[in-house]
């Protein structure tokens, strides 16, 4: 019997309660539906673990194989896939209602890489005072600051006033 590294999604040798239970052989044959004892016997005989794969079933369906090795492939199995998953951030640009028309073009250049580094763009207009009754003046400079980008983004969000913020998303265009 080896080492056993516990995990707690399944059942392993002494620790299967059923009375009857259907059992795969290590090479994936059918060895029917016995006794957790006997399961249990030929799996020593073997030196692998006995080993509950489908614990709702009717009766319970146990596996007999090398625990270890299977936990230690399933824990591969999960850094792979992690290491496919795509993680997009999102950046964000912060404008005022009287920004210059050359810091414009500076902060869409630097919106630019994000969106080209397959990011997220949040532009955020921030309105203090008196500025937020004149937010028209800020959707004009949210839709410069789009025209300046159109080629690399798409709109995920339109500008919209909250609060006293003015908030768009921007997305990268997908190739």
């Amino acid at each position: 019997m080896n080492i056993i590294i516990k995990d707690k999604s399944h059942l392993v040798n002494e620790d299967i309660r059923a009375k009857e239970i259907r059992v795969i052989g290590d090479d994936g044959s059918q060895l029917g539906i016995i006794s957790s004892r006997e399961a249990l016997a030929i799996a020593e005989e073997k030196e692998l673990d006995l080993v509950m794969i489908a614990p709702n079933a009717n009766p319970p369906v146990c596996r007999i194989m090398d625990y270890g090795k299977f936990i230690y492939e399933q824990s591969k199995k999960e850094k792979e896939a992690k290491k496919k998953q795509n993680i997009i951030n999102i950046k964000e640009v912060r404008l005022s209602p009287t920004i210059e028309e050359h810091d414009l073009e500076v902060k869409a250049k630097n919106a630019r890489k994000f969106l080209e580094a397959g990011n997220k763009v949040k532009v955020t207009i921030r309105f203090r005072g008196r500025e937020a009754d004149y937010s028209h003046i800020g959707r004009k400079i949210v839709d410069s600051f789009y025209q300046l980008l159109e080629d690399v983004c798409i709109k995920e969000k339109e500008a919209k006033l909250e609060g006293r913020n003015m908030i768009m998303v921007l997305a990268p265009k997908r190739a």
